[in-house]
């Protein structure tokens, strides 16, 4: 795990800025700045909140409190949405599973889980909606609602390329964030 020192270090020459620029945007001691890239000293409460400040980032992002980084489970994280054909509801119940019990230990899994999740509560209902709807009107001979049927099987498809597809971008480092965010009801 990478010391706080050298990831604002990292992050500060990231942005193009000197120690002498942070130090003076941040209203912190160019020393203060110095010890702690030098990683003698850990910057605390206010000193930290500043210096993330300036640099544009989350303290979490800067002490991850012994978060380490899975590639492997966050393809599988990505994967197991695809229990759907299984199990019903299983693309939020595996998922949610997975999210709950590693979410505070691997690095950005807080973020992509909670964007999967979103997207697969919205899925289901869309997907609910549309086969039921499609049902109620060709058991009432309501006339053709073809289409209906078309949209179900064109979500079903999408549930499968979406997770194969982000669980490979997760493979090559690609962005973390991939689900389309229509409604936000997990944050």
């Amino acid at each position: 795990m990478n010391e706080i020192g050298s990831k604002i270090r990292d992050v500060r020459k990231k942005k193009g800025l000197t120690q002498e620029e942070l130090a003076e945007s941040a209203k912190v001691n160019l020393r203060t700045i110095q010890r702690i890239e030098n990683n003698e000293s850990e910057p605390r409460g206010k000193t930290l909140s500043l210096i993330c400040e300036v640099l544009d980032i989350n303290v979490e992002d800067i002490l991850d409190y012994g978060k380490q980084t899975d590639k492997s489970y966050l393809i599988i994280f990505h994967l197991s949405v695809i229990i759907f054909l299984v199990i019903p509801t299983g693309n939020i119940i595996l998922p949610l599973i997975l999210w709950l019990t590693k979410k505070d230990k691997i690095i950005g899994l807080k973020e992509i889980g909670a964007n999967l999740l979103n997207f697969q509560i919205v899925w289901s209902i869309l997907t609910f909606l549309s086969i039921t709807t499609y049902g109620f009107f060709k058991i009432m001979h309501y006339g053709k609602y073809d289409a209906l049927l078309y949209t179900f099987l064109g979500l079903y498809a999408l549930n499968i390329i979406l997770p194969i597809l982000f669980a490979l971008k997760t493979k090559n480092g690609e962005p973390k964030k991939m689900y389309p965010n229509l409604i936000r009801l997990i944050k």
